[in-house]
């Protein structure tokens, strides 16, 4: 009893096979030596009298009609009896088998027996962004399945997703319960056989020590396996990324959340509308970036595919020595085995134009040279673990001579300045609270160039947006008084919060750890993201810039956009869109434009911005 419902199944159907056996050869023998070959009676063969057994055990109304000797209707008797106690028996483990079994399914312990899916491990506001951006990722495929696996209940969990997640397509998704660091936990949802694996980061004190930990359990849960599976997660602390990739072996792609969130709020304060074209670029909603070899062009120049693809934007070459260029050199040549990065809606819409390169308007083209670097001042308001980092960003981009000013009231806010070194910039601190509007009236906002504003971690996050808010409400009725409009950057800690802070017109919205997840999400599709991704938020390489689009085409004459790509090669850059500055506060695109179509028509405006890819 102790070895479960098979082995009692088994023992039962021995005893059935006992009570048929015994009880057929003994009612044989009555029947021989009643009827020992009479006329009247002939007796029956074995087999007959076993078959008979077999009819008396499984249905006690056939006694009802036996007739003979009264031994023989006594033995058919004791037979019935026999398989009514052995049925009900099987009856009753079966049902407790049944039950057990479902009850085990319920708590998500059951192996998951698919192949080529993608496993999320942890459980987080994040797997909601990660369900969505995988469901239109995989929206074109007839069979894709995430498992997750988390130390949740299995029920909560696909109700919480059903509730959040209602439209996730044909993608399945299955959920099971376990412990992420765990490698016998892990083994439940198959990573030998997985495409690629997502860990999402835990809400705890020490997540990096986890992580390792779960880096560790999935390579030992993958030992043997020889289908390529990237590993893709978030380091909080920079100090231990070189531990946690030693621990995810070379298919491991870490993101460095502190540090990419810095990158993120620098560029984005220094240049509104970024973060709407980084979000458009990272979620699988409209434009993406895509691979494609292209045979046609081997041969041809970096120049020749900028205007090769009407409906898609050219921003690299990615060797087929694995080596990564972003925005080469114009007369870079296309060698065979070279996949050209392009920003376009789906991979399949990666194609060259039938008709060949849209014309372009030449006269229209001007050659206005960028403005020189001047010194800046940056207000920041608020702190949190990223903000040490977000100063050191900003003095790689800022030149000699800029300011920035802290305003806080983060107990780690004065310790980290005191701390903190920067060659470009002179630093300043103030101990109060930037949300105090006395405060905010003695700093002189109307002499900043740029405002931050970062969300604090040491309250709970609802109360920080909330902060965020109340902030950003002071800085737009200052600037309706003083009649002079700020640049203003807010980082927020829950996107679900993002539709109230457009209500204060802020600049642009930084969700961190949305930004981070669809980035995540885009590398475990495609692992060579990774790079672009360290190149594109790297102060050294090249970055996105929005800039005035009258130093590229001259406002108020009608031309394509191809005319547009044409002006920013001759500089350098690849352009990939552009902002119309009528629609700068109209959501949810607030006036960006990417990757259209070159041939459609357009009039350039002052104020305008042409979006590009670029070293400065």
């Amino acid at each position: 009893m102790s070895r479960g419902t098979p082995a009692l199944v088994g023992w039962l159907a021995v005893a059935s096979l006992a009570v048929v056996v015994v009880g057929g050869v003994l009612a044989w023998l009555v029947e021989l030596l009643v009827h020992p070959g009479s006329a009247e009676g002939e007796p029956r063969g074995l087999l007959a009298a076993l078959w008979q057994a077999v009819l008396h055990a499984m249905d006690p109304g056939t006694v009802a009609g036996d007739t003979g000797h009264w031994w023989y209707i006594a033995i058919a008797f004791l037979i019935t009896i026999g398989g009514i106690m052995i049925v009900t028996a099987f009856i009753g483990v079966l049902t407790t088998g049944l039950d057990a079994k479902l009850s085990d399914l319920r708590k998500g312990r059951s192996d998951v027996l698919e192949q080529g899916h993608t496993v999320v491990l942890g459980w987080s506001d994040q797997v909601f962004t990660v369900l969505s951006e995988l469901a239109e990722a995989n929206e074109n495929q007839r069979r894709s399945c995430v498992a997750i696996l988390a130390d949740r209940d299995k029920v909560e969990m696909e109700d919480e997703i059903r509730a959040k997640v209602p439209d996730v397509g044909r993608m399945r998704i299955v959920c099971r319960t376990g412990d992420p660091v765990d490698p016998d936990d892990i083994m439940i949802v198959n990573p030998a056989e997985a495409k690629s694996v997502i860990i999402l980061p835990l809400a705890e004190s020490n997540p990096d020590a986890n992580l390792v930990r779960t880096l560790l359990a999935i390579n030992r849960a993958r030992e043997g396996s020889t289908r390529p599976c990237p590993i893709v997660g978030c380091v909080s602390e920079t100090k231990n990324l070189a531990a946690a990739r030693l621990a995810g072996g070379p298919h491991a792609y870490l993101i460095d959340a502190n540090d990419i969130a810095a990158r993120l709020i620098v560029q984005t304060c220094r240049q509104s509308g970024l973060s709407v074209v980084y979000t458009d670029l990272l979620d699988f909603g409209g434009d993406e970036v895509y691979l494609k070899e292209e045979p046609a062009l081997v041969g041809r120049t970096y120049a020749d595919a900028l205007h090769a693809y009407r409906t898609s934007s050219i921003i690299g070459i990615l060797g087929a020595d694995g080596r990564i260029g972003v925005n080469p050199d114009s007369r870079t040549p296309i060698r065979p085995g070279d996949r050209l990065i392009a920003i376009s809606a789906d991979d399949d819409t990666v194609i060259l134009s039938p008709t060949g390169p849209a014309p372009v308007h030449g006269p229209a083209i001007t050659a206005i040279p960028n403005s020189p670097a001047t010194r800046e001042r940056t207000l920041i308001l608020g702190w949190n673990a990223r903000a040490e980092g977000v100063l050191r960003q900003l003095d790689q981009y800022v030149s000699a001579g800029s300011e920035a000013h802290v305003v806080a009231s983060h107990p780690d806010a004065e310790p980290s300045m005191r701390k903190l070194s920067v060659q470009n910039m002179l630093l300043d601190f103030k101990a109060e609270d930037s949300s105090d509007r006395a405060v905010l009236e003695s700093l002189g906002i109307q002499n900043f160039d740029h405002i931050i504003v970062l969300c604090g971690d040491d309250v709970d996050p609802q109360l920080a947006d909330s902060r965020t808010l109340a902030t950003l409400l002071q800085l737009r009725d200052m600037e309706q008084r003083l009649g002079d409009r700020f640049s203003i950057v807010s980082e927020m800690a829950d996107d679900r919060n993002r539709a109230l802070a457009q209500v204060t017109q802020a600049d642009d919205f930084i969700v961190s750890d949305k930004l981070l997840t669809l980035m995540m999400t885009q590398v475990s599709e495609n692992p060579h993201l990774a790079r672009l991704f360290d190149d594109l938020f790297d102060a050294d390489g090249c970055e996105i810039y929005l800039k005035p689009a009258g130093r590229y085409v001259r406002p108020g004459v009608p031309i394509n956009y191809q005319t547009v790509v044409e002006a920013a090669r001759a500089k350098g850059e690849s352009a990939i869109g552009y902002r119309v500055a009528a629609q700068a506060h109209q959501a949810p695109a607030f006036g960006i434009v990417l990757n259209p179509d070159k041939a459609e028509p357009l009039t350039v405006r002052p104020g305008d911005s042409i979006i590009v890819l670029a070293e400065d």
